[in-house]
This record gives structure tokens, sequence and C-alpha cells, in this order.
């Protein structure tokens, strides 16, 4: 009973005209900075913060304010997946997949609609389940150990694998040129420097973020030179913004 009396606080709250209007503003300015890559959410809040202290807002206008910047910024990052092939942030590395080839087919108002539809109902049934089931998953998050931890490594190696069963040399190429990328930096049980060649800028280690992005952008970027240079270009183009149904219904 006191989850239901919270929530109609909360509701009573953020249902309120002033707070509808930060929300709305908030995943305006989210989805813009979102969609410039390498930017991301966090780094959006936080160049939004002086915002709310200018404005002269509450604690809790101040937090949907940020909250919906992070929430417009995570949707942001796909729009420039599915037009560029350049993730945004690190969530939207998984769109350039299926976003980007359908946006080279004519499809991109279909890909941004369908990447909106999918953003709004991942984040609203994880927040209902995060609503319910924080307390139990606090608890299950002490249980893990080395052994669990191993097992999701694992489990993802299988899983970069299975993505990549055409060539599976290249996959493990990738997968081993991404693990000691990852290893730069200072190891967080011993507290030594690992593979930083006595660099003290490498110390924090390599952002994953940027990581991507660069990877992304720069093989944009030789494709583009390569297609201009044999006098052919493939441009993405936006002509309207339709609600695909079928495709919805589909998946």
């Amino acid at each position: 009973m006191d989850i239901l009396a919270n929530l109609a606080l909360g509701f009573g709250v953020a249902l309120s005209p002033f707070t509808l209007f930060l929300a709305i503003c908030g995943c305006f300015l989210g989805t813009i900075i979102g969609a410039l890559p390498g930017l991301g959410p966090s780094n959006g809040v936080a160049i939004l913060i002086p915002i709310t202290f200018t404005l002269g807002l509450d604690a809790t206008s101040a937090l949907v304010l940020m909250t919906s910047v992070y929430y417009g910024a995570m949707y942001g990052g796909r729009i420039s997946s599915i037009l560029l092939n350049i993730p945004g942030d690190e969530p939207a590395l998984m769109t350039t997949l299926d976003g980007y080839p359908m946006a080279k087919q004519g499809r991109a108002g279909d890909a941004l609609v369908l990447s909106g539809v999918a953003s709004f109902v991942g984040a609203l049934l994880a927040t209902i389940g995060l609503m319910l089931l924080a307390p139990t998953l606090a608890r299950v998050a002490f249980l893990f150990g080395p052994a669990e931890y191993f097992a999701l490594y694992l489990l993802a190696f299988c899983t970069l694998g299975g993505m990549a069963s055409n060539n599976q040399a290249k996959s493990a190429l990738a997968a081993c040129i991404g693990l000691g990328i990852a290893m730069i930096g200072v190891d967080s049980s011993s507290g030594l420097p690992r593979l930083t060649g006595g660099n003290l800028h490498l110390y924090d280690g390599v952002d994953f973020l940027v990581a991507i992005v660069g990877l992304f952008a720069i093989a944009e970027v030789f494709f583009f030179i390569e297609s201009h240079g044999k006098g052919s270009s493939i441009g993405v183009k936006l002509d309207k913004v339709t609600i695909p149904w079928a495709d919805i219904a589909e998946s």
C-alpha cells in the first residue's frame, strides 16, 4: 500500500502543467544533444545542469528536467545511428545494425519511428520493473561473485561469435582487440597500471563511447572518400516520417 500511495503522490506532481512543460522541453533538448555523436545522455545532463540554477527550479522540477534530457538524449543517439551510421552513445550501437540498412533502402522515417517506439516501450517496462523489483535486484547483485562475472563475460563472447557467424576469425580478432583496449588503465583490484606505457593520460583508460564513435566515424569517412573517388555515392534521404504499423505489429 505504501508503494501505491507514493505512486499516487508522484503522479500528482508529475502531471501538473508546469512539470509536463519541463518534461517536453527536456526531451526536446535531449534529443538534439543526443543526435550529436560523442555527447551522449550523461554529457547532455552535465551541460544543462547550470540551466536549473539559472531558472531557480526546485529539486523536483530540476530532477524532472534532467531526467527528461537524459531520456531524450537516449533517443537522440539513435538518429545519428540511423542516418549517419555513427552511434551517438553506447546503447545506440546496436541500432546501426538494422537502422542504417533501412535508411539506405529509403525507410529512414520508418526506422526512426520504430526506434522511438522501442525506446518508449523499453523505458516504460524497465521503469515499472525497477519500481517493483528494485529491492530484490539489490539483494541479487550482492550475490554476484567471480564465477558469475566470468559466466557473463563468456556469454558475451559466445554472443559475439553467433552474431558474426560468417567470419569467426574476424570476430575473434575484433574481440581480442576490444579486450586489449578495455584493459588499458589502472586495475580496479590491484591499483596497478596496465598497458599504459608510462603515459599518465592512459591511466583513466579508453572511454567506450570515444572508441565506438571514432571507429564508426572513421569507417564512414573512408567509405565516403572511396565512393566519391569512384564518382558515386550512397546517400540517405529522409522524405517523410510515418508510423509503420505492420512492422510494429510484427515486432
